[in-house]
């Protein structure tokens, strides 16, 4: 089988073999790469940059050094967002620092949520208003990505109830807090900013994980975009997989305010009638909630909370038209 496949991918690259540059039959030998500081200033002057046309040279010096800047700029931006990994041990040292501040402040409610939302819309009020309940009544930490929109919300609230607050940050959100490591009001010793997704991630999950039975904790799922999508995904992987609540189960709520989430729900039943969702396995992985109401009753049923512990203070729940966060 080597051989055969051996002698079709020398056909291959006979037959393609002009294409790709490929001189009797033999790829030409790879370029070496340029060493990582080319891309932040090249080793000539601007004014030495010429393009050819036609065989003849044109002077582009004044052009080029603009482009060049252009390329400089752009080549310094990804190097300040993607940070860079000279070891694994990188990596490693901060989810043990995530860890470490899970372990001093205490596990409890995770919020998920867009870093979009303003704080004059009707989402940011309700989630501050259900972060500040369930903080009482859970009597737990809150924890959030530490950063702008319904994560801010979900701090505020946990402020507002006294209970203690966590984050972990990231530098790069698609909210405000865009150019700082530093949390706008939070102290430096509640929150840890983070160089790497995987820590981050890793911190929230610690944080959402119940070590004995006495724990109470919860996972918070608010209307959000693509990161929020990626974690309530993945942390749901992770519980139907029972990597996590496999000994003590973690609830795990969609807060489907205004049917915010009614399209998404409905593309998984469509998954359940295509045969890639088991029959009530969603319902067996999350709470889907239309209000705060709703979901402090089941957060109150699943930790056996007495009736007379469960003195919410909500707001009068109207039903809110479509309200673009963009416009709000």
């Amino acid at each position: 089988m080597e051989a055969a496949a051996s002698s079709a991918g020398a056909g291959f690259g006979a037959r393609l073999s002009s294409p790709l540059g490929f001189r009797g039959g033999h790829p030409r030998s790879p370029r070496p790469l340029p060493p990582a500081w080319c891309l932040r200033r090249p080793p000539w002057p601007a004014s030495r940059l010429v393009c050819r046309e036609g065989g003849r040279t044109r002077g582009a010096a004044s052009r080029d050094h603009r482009q060049l800047g252009e390329l400089e700029a752009e080549a310094e931006g990804s190097l300040a967002v993607e940070p860079g990994r000279s070891s694994p041990r990188e990596v490693r040292e901060e989810m043990v620092r995530c860890f470490d501040l899970v372990r001093r402040l205490g596990r409890g409610a995770v919020y998920l949520g867009s870093s979009r939302v303003p704080p004059s819309h009707p989402h940011y009020l309700q989630t501050a208003e259900l972060a500040r309940e369930i903080a009482r009544l859970l009597d737990c930490t809150t924890w959030s990505g530490a950063g702008p929109g319904l994560m801010d919300a979900a701090t505020q609230g946990a402020l507002e109830a006294e209970k203690p607050v966590g984050g972990f940050k990231i530098a790069k959100e698609a909210g405000e807090w865009t150019t700082s490591n530093f949390h706008p009001y939070l102290p430096p010793e509640s929150y840890l900013t983070c160089r790497f997704f995987s820590a981050r991630k890793h911190g929230l999950m610690d944080a959402a994980v119940r070590s004995n039975p006495t724990d109470r904790t919860a996972v918070v799922a608010l209307p959000g975009g693509i990161g929020t999508l990626d974690e309530l995904f993945e942390i749901m992987a992770l519980i139907q997989l029972e990597r996590i609540g496999s000994a003590h189960p973690v609830p795990f709520l969609l807060l489907n305010y205004d049917s915010y989430y009614s399209k998404l729900l409905d593309f998984l039943n469509d998954c359940q009638e295509w045969g890639t969702v088991a029959p009530g396995e969603m319902a067996s992985l999350w709470k889907v909630c239309d209000g705060n109401y709703e979901a402090l009753e089941y957060l109150a049923e699943f930790y056996n909370i007495p009736a007379g512990c469960r003195k919410y203070h909500l707001s009068p729940q109207l039903k809110q038209h479509k309200t673009s966060y963009a416009t709000s």
